[in-house]
C-alpha cells in the first residue's frame, strides 16, 4: 500500500482564511494577495505583521479553522486505498498542538490517532507521495512531491500541482 503524507495548514485546514476574516473584522483594512509571495503574512499591512504573528501563537487559533472544501470526502476515500499520515510542523506554535489534534479528530474522525503526526521538522518523514503547500517541506522528501496551491506559492514552478481536493481525487482516486 502506498504511503501519502499530507500537510494540515493550507492543505486541509485554512488558517489564512481564518486570519483574513479576523484581521478584516478587527482592523477593517484590506489584505493584498499580490504581496503574498513566499508567505501570506506579507499580504497584511507591514505595521500589523507582529499582530498577525502573535495571533498564530494564541491558544485556540488553530482549533476552529475552516476545513478546505472537499478534503473530508476525498481523504475519507483515499484512506481506504492508501496509508495516510497527516503531518503538521506544529511545534513552531506550541499552543497549536492540542488545538490541531482536537481539530483533526473532530473533522477527520476516520483517521486513527496513529495517523496524526505533529512535529517540528518534516525531514524525517518518508513515503511515496507528499502533499504540502511549502517547498521547504517538499525539498527533502524522497517520494513524489505535490505542491498544494496556496496564495504564497502561486509563482513556484518545478513541482506537480494540486489546486484543490477535486484535483487530488483525480490523481489518487482514479
Amino acid at each position: 500500500m502506498e504511503r501519502v503524507i499530507i500537510d494540515m495548514d493550507e492543505v486541509i485546514a485554512d488558517p489564512m482564511g481564518a486570519m483574513i476574516t479576523w484581521y478584516e473584522k478587527a482592523y477593517e483594512l484590506p489584505v493584498d494577495f499580490s504581496k503574498m509571495k513566499g508567505s501570506w503574512l506579507l499580504g497584511f499591512p507591514e505595521q500589523h505583521h507582529s499582530l498577525v504573528r502573535e495571533r498564530l501563537h494564541e491558544p485556540g487559533f488553530f482549533r476552529d479553522l475552516p476545513v478546505m472544501k472537499d478534503s473530508i470526502d476525498v481523504l475519507k476515500e483515499m484512506n481506504k486505498r492508501y496509508e495516510i499520515f497527516i503531518v503538521s510542523a506544529a511545534t513552531e506554535f506550541p499552543n497549536s498542538l492540542k488545538d490541531k489534534l482536537d481539530w483533526l479528530l473532530e473533522h477527520f474522525p476516520f483517521f486513527s490517532w496513529k495517523q496524526l503526526v505533529l512535529c517540528g521538522e518534516k525531514r524525517m518523514v518518508y513515503g511515496d507521495h507528499m502533499i504540502d503547500d511549502h517547498v521547504r517541506h517538499l525539498q527533502y522528501f524522497n517520494g513524489k512531491k505535490h505542491l498544494f496551491t496556496a496564495a504564497h506559492n502561486k509563482d513556484i514552478t518545478g513541482y506537480d500541482r494540486i489546486n484543490n481536493w477535486q484535483d487530488a481525487a483525480t490523481i489518487f482516486l482514479q
